[in-house]
């Protein structure tokens, strides 16, 4: 493998005491300053790729260079090139806000001098100048996990590794945070390697992105050409309440491809060549059969369709399992760990 990329992996993997296979197989290449979103459900192997990339874990198999350097031959050269935002805090509650950044500051190595203004940047960028003087144990949630993205970005890193860093965050929170991500690569050419459960945030800051399920790398590319490739439009139906026979009803019109499974609250999604001409038949046939509809809804295929054609799964366990909006959808030490 060579350094040209920002991050190589070949076959990599990972198992556990009891023979639990948490990563299979898996390759990657990221490009230099590119956003990377990995996705998958819980258990997928998300986390544990991560930690390997990140040294916090040591693979079974295969190989990762971050950098080019070997994330097991030289985990300590790996730390001084990366950043972590995790979901769990760590910042001392005991300590000012501006306190935390410059210890987080002082271990990747920066002298006082040069941190001052730096904190100062994150501070701002991230809403927190005002409080910054505070103890932490007085900071709202929010502000909170502000302080752990402000930890994870304060000495710069050329590669970032986010694990659902804006959960949490309201959506101007949200926003705010990305601006300076993307600023921080457009100046810097960092490297992003990110995990959301927004997955608008992965559809729309994503350059690529990686499936995984069961530890394995499902499908990789960027949001549209994923998109493309599930071809054909996909129809919401919506009954007034829950009917066991609708996806029967469904799977009988001709021309549906697939039926998905039904929501807590009974609706379903079919996916088919064309819509235009299948809304009325299928509208029909529900009556027919004595479905009452109080809606059906037609779009084109979202990464949220591509997500669940790959993994069967609805991407986020919305109650309703649908978005009324539209298809879209809606920091810690090198040594730690989750």
């Amino acid at each position: 493998m060579s350094g040209s990329e920002a991050i190589t992996v070949e076959s990599l993997g990972k198992t556990f005491s009891g023979g639990i296979e948490a990563v299979k197989e898996v390759n990657l290449t990221i490009h230099r300053g590119e956003i990377f979103g990995f996705l998958g459900p819980n258990g997928a192997g998300k986390t544990t790729t991560i930690s390997i990339l990140t040294t916090l874990l040591l693979p079974t198999t295969g190989r990762a260079e971050v950098d080019g350097i070997d994330v097991v031959r030289s985990p300590e050269l790996v730390r001084r090139k990366i950043g972590l935002v995790f979901q769990r805090s760590t910042a001392d509650t005991l300590l000012t806000g501006r306190e935390n950044l410059e210890v987080a500051a002082g271990y990747h190595g920066i002298s006082p001098r040069q941190a001052a203004p730096r904190i100062r940047q994150v501070l701002e960028h991230l809403d927190l100048s005002e409080a910054a003087d505070r103890r932490v144990k007085t900071y709202s949630g929010g502000m909170q996990r502000r302080l752990e993205i402000a930890a994870g970005i304060v000495h710069q890193p050329e590669i970032l590794f986010l694990d659902e860093p804006t959960l949490g965050l309201d959506p101007q929170g949200r926003s705010g945070f990305w601006d300076y991500i993307q600023d921080l690569r457009s100046t810097q050419g960092m490297t992003i390697f990110l995990t959301t459960h927004y997955l608008d945030e992965a559809d729309q800051l994503s350059d690529r992105i990686s499936i995984i399920d069961h530890g394995s790398i499902l499908k990789t590319g960027s949001p549209a050409q994923l998109k493309e490739e599930l071809a054909g439009d996909v129809i919401a139906v919506r009954p007034s309440v829950p009917h066991e026979q609708l996806r029967e009803v469904l799977r009988a019109v001709p021309g549906i491809l697939s039926v998905g499974e039904m929501t807590p609250k009974g609706a379903c999604r079919v996916k088919v060549a064309r819509a235009e001409s299948l809304v009325p038949v299928i509208v029909r046939s529900c009556d027919a059969a004595g479905i009452e509809l109080t809606d059906v809804s037609t779009h084109k295929p979202s990464l949220d369709e591509v997500y669940l054609s790959l993994t069967g799964r609805e991407f986020r366990g919305d109650p309703e399992g649908i978005d009324d909006s539209g298809p879209g959808r809606g920091n810690h030490g090198p040594n730690g760990g989750r």
